[in-house]
């Protein structure tokens, strides 16, 4: 075992399971507090908050352990202390929600001690930073209009809704005699620095669109260059060389597929396999007959200009994006196109205008140039060549 870096860790063990918690009491690595449920556990989070981790059995009186974790949670008990389940057998169901909760770990009994501490003085460094991170982020975040940007954005965008009021009305009568439902489309989308504004676009789908997302996830052109990857997803590689090497386990084991592998392994496997975050569909059957026009030629997006009048956001910068997407671009590299402003048009949208292959990586190579780049005179450039572009075959 590795050398430990301090005496004893304190655990607040939230259960009743005998035989689990007397190896605590009896090592020289721990200091064992024990709770009967969940209550109790949290009345004393509350009050002391000063353990370095906390074990909870999956099945306890009242509360379970995954609701518990959210009820630690919701209360925000410092969200640093690494939340670990024990289970005494390994069940699907539990794992996945646990999973979904983002869970720190889960351990089926008995306990290997010494992998516990590792695990513990891994999660510990990890969740500060973590947490550290989080709490940096509104600082490293606020990006403001420059004055000359933001009386351009103003000017500009009333002079447009102005001269293209009557033609803006007769797209709307178009829209309403076509299909039911609200003219304006509203969807919450994230600009600048995380902030969530509501985005307004011509609707162009038939009411209800949203639902049937996940129905056609298979047409996402974001996804083609992964749809290899996927179809492998339930066949899970257990073997890892690190293992092999070692003799032993490289790190905690999981439980995936009903398959054991360690989490090395596994993390590094799912790195390649990871879902798109990006959403775009090619003759997307949710358009109707106006949207299809009126999206060909971006004038599904001239609502967008009371966004600008409003500062949701600028005529020129990254393109805000949906919830579903942007909750999934929280790494570094991706991180970095909020920091810069958002806005109706961009880099990409002239750059790649018009053609169907556009990874990832190109686009986020382009939002983050203009993140770090962007200026009043890169503007002018970029509306100048959003007006040709805004005439070619495939929308974006």
């Amino acid at each position: 075992m590795e050398d430990k870096i301090q005496s004893k860790y304190h655990i607040l063990y939230i259960g009743g399971d005998v035989r689990t918690i007397k190896p605590f009491e009896e090592s020289e690595d721990f200091e064992i507090t024990v709770k009967e449920n969940s209550l109790k556990a949290i009345s004393f989070l509350a009050e002391k908050g000063t353990v370095d981790v906390v074990l909870c059995e999956v099945h306890i009186p009242g509360i379970d352990g995954i609701e518990t974790y959210k009820l630690i949670q919701s209360k925000k008990i410092n969200p640093a202390i690494p939340f670990i389940l024990v289970a005494h057998e390994f069940e699907p169901k539990v794992f996945q929600e646990a999973v979904n909760n983002k869970i720190d770990d889960l351990y089926r009994v008995p306990l290997d001690l010494d992998r516990l501490y590792q695990r513990v003085t891994f999660l510990k460094k990890y969740k500060k930073n973590q947490f550290k991170a989080k709490e940096e982020q509104p600082r490293q975040q606020q990006y403001k209009i420059p004055f000359i940007k933001r009386t351009f954005d103003i000017v500009f965008a009333s002079i447009v809704l102005l001269i293209l009021s009557p033609f803006l009305l007769l797209t709307a009568l178009a829209i309403r005699l076509e299909s039911k439902g609200s003219i304006i489309y509203k969807s919450k989308r994230v600009g600048t620095g995380y902030n969530v504004f509501d985005f307004l676009k011509f609707r162009s789908m038939y009411t209800g669109a949203d639902k049937k997302l996940k129905e056609l996830e298979h047409l996402n052109q974001y996804n083609a260059s992964k749809e290899e990857g996927e179809q492998q997803e339930a066949e899970i590689d257990a073997h890892c060389p690190r293992c092999e090497k070692l003799g032993k386990p490289c790190s905690p084991i999981l439980y995936i597929g009903g398959k054991e592998v360690c989490e090395y392994q596994y993390l590094k496997q799912k790195s390649s396999k990871t879902q798109s975050a990006f959403v775009k569909f090619k003759d997307d059957p949710r358009i109707t007959k106006v949207g299809k026009i009126i999206r060909k030629t971006s004038i599904d997006e001239l609502p967008q200009l009371i966004n600008v009048i409003k500062g949701d956001m600028s005529i020129v910068g990254n393109r805000p994006l949906p919830l579903y997407e942007a909750e999934l671009l929280t790494s570094d590299g991706w991180s970095e196109r909020f920091l810069g402003p958002a806005g109706i048009t961009g880099l990409w949208q002239v750059h790649k205008r018009g053609k169907s292959e556009m990874s990832e990586e190109e686009r986020k190579a382009l939002d983050n140039q203009y993140a770090r780049n962007n200026s009043f005179w890169l503007d002018i450039k970029i509306i100048l060549m959003t007006i040709p572009a805004l005439f070619q075959k495939e929308n974006v």
